[in-house]
């Protein structure tokens, strides 16, 4: 999942060497935490929250195949 993340990150962001994300395990589920630089930030969330949103679908869907449950973070 983490890579799948970072690899949609990057394709979106100016600067893709800033994309990092931290894949943290909690008791019910696999939180990611994606960071990026400040000014790709509008980028990666999209007008109305559509791309982090969209983002978080296509995770939640790859995670349904593994019967995991992840949850997408967007840190500033």
């Amino acid at each position: 999942m983490k890579e799948l993340v970072e690899a949609i990150a990057k394709a979106l962001v100016d600067d893709p060497d800033s994309v990092v994300v931290n894949e943290v395990e909690g008791n019910q589920a696999i939180i990611l935490e994606l960071k990026v630089a400040p000014e790709d930030m509008g980028k990666v969330i999209g007008k109305q929250g559509r791309i982090a949103k969209a983002l978080r679908t296509v995770v939640k869907a790859a995670a349904t195949k593994d019967n995991k449950r992840v949850v997408v973070e967007i840190i500033q």
